[in-house]
């Protein structure tokens, strides 16, 4: 097995981010609840965390940017394989940010928290990369595309690893292991296709 192989897994990253203060608002003439410890039950009694609650919200944003870059290659791919790999990621990826944000309704945190730097996460490329590859074509745009596609999935992966390390929702603890499983198949696909 190649040290690439292990991309696959997902990996925590040195440190996770540290436990926040998580507030629910209340419902009509209630005041919100504000928990300063790091467990909250859900309307549905499961228990999530501040780490789960960062996951969700930044992984929204990341899988938007997947999206951006993946419906960029139907016009500028040569290689109708990636152009295929990149339409499934177009496809998949929605219904995934549609998961993660029903999950912050339910429980009626919002999608974005502003304190978050979107552009810190693992794997997010910058806009001068996006701006490189918009401008790509043919064989350049394919090989711009399977690199920062797979740095963008190995940042999905890292942050997956810290939700199923730290995060306390059972089940997006399962998604996220779902999510690694994919993302980790689709770096290996991106390599077979691309021949890297």
């Amino acid at each position: 097995m190649g040290s690439d192989e292990s991309a696959a897994a997902p990996r925590p990253s040195v440190s996770a981010p540290p436990p926040q203060r998580v507030v629910l608002p209340g419902g009509p003439g209630d005041e919100a609840v504000v928990s300063d410890t790091d467990q909250v039950k859900a309307p549905d009694g499961s228990t999530f965390n501040g780490i789960d609650t960062t996951f969700v919200q930044m992984m929204i944003a990341h899988h938007e940017q997947a999206i951006t870059m993946a419906n960029l290659a139907p016009a500028r791919a040569r290689n109708e394989k990636l152009a295929a790999l990149a339409e499934r990621i177009s496809a998949a990826q929605p219904f995934e940010i549609n998961f993660l944000k029903g999950w912050l309704k339910e429980r009626g945190l919002p999608e974005n928290d502003p304190s978050h730097n979107h552009a810190t996460m693992p794997g997010m490329q910058t806009e001068a990369d996006l701006a490189a590859l918009t401008a790509a074509q043919g064989a350049a745009f394919d090989t711009k595309f399977a690199a920062m596609m797979t740095a963008h999935h190995r940042g999905a992966l890292q942050m997956a690893g810290d939700v199923i390390k730290g995060g306390s929702d059972e089940k997006l603890r399962e998604v996220a292991n779902e999510m690694a499983v994919e993302q980790g198949s689709e770096i290996r696909r991106l390599r077979q296709v691309t021949g890297g």
